[in-house]
């Protein structure tokens, strides 16, 4: 898979490199944002480098529309027994809020998709906030469904 991934549109999809990560940190500042979740530019920034020089991790990508940075995607991998194989985890998809709904998110989704398949990934799990409805129903109409269980976490200190 070459590092810029070109479609029939005006969206592009490029696998970031370190040159990347400044670019990254700051819209992920700018996601978080939306709902105040805390973010130490420092430690995102080394969690980058390892991600990137680590490549089981998982892998993640520049949205592009018109050859300018609007989003990212950060899809992790795991193995699991229970799906037969490796599975991946969208652990975040962002699309600058100036340029939604000119089909970026759509092309996103496809592109996930897409790639899921080339890297012969069994299942894509993904959370979303429950009052992000304009997400919910996008992953919804293009064939995501609810889970019969529920995400928990235990945070290790």
């Amino acid at each position: 898979m070459s590092n810029l991934i070109k479609t029939n549109t005006p969206i592009t999809f490029k696998k970031i490199q370190t040159t990347d990560i400044l670019v990254m940190v700051n819209m992920m500042e700018t996601f978080y944002a939306i709902d105040g979740y805390p973010m130490d530019r420092v430690i995102t920034t080394e969690n980058f480098h390892h991600f990137i020089n680590t490549p089981q991790l998982g892998q993640a990508f520049l949205i592009q529309y018109n050859d300018q940075n609007v989003g990212y995607i950060i899809m992790n991998f795991l193995f699991s027994f229970e799906f037969s194989g490796t599975i991946a985890f969208l652990d975040e998809l962002f699309i600058d809020e100036g340029l939604r709904g000119k089909g970026i998110g759509k092309a996103s989704i496809k592109f996930i998709k897409e790639f899921a398949k080339q890297q012969e990934l069994k299942s894509v799990f993904l959370e979303v906030e429950l009052h992000n409805m304009k997400a919910q129903e996008l992953y919804k109409k293009s064939g995501w469904k609810n889970h019969h269980r529920s995400l928990m976490i235990y945070k290790v200190e």
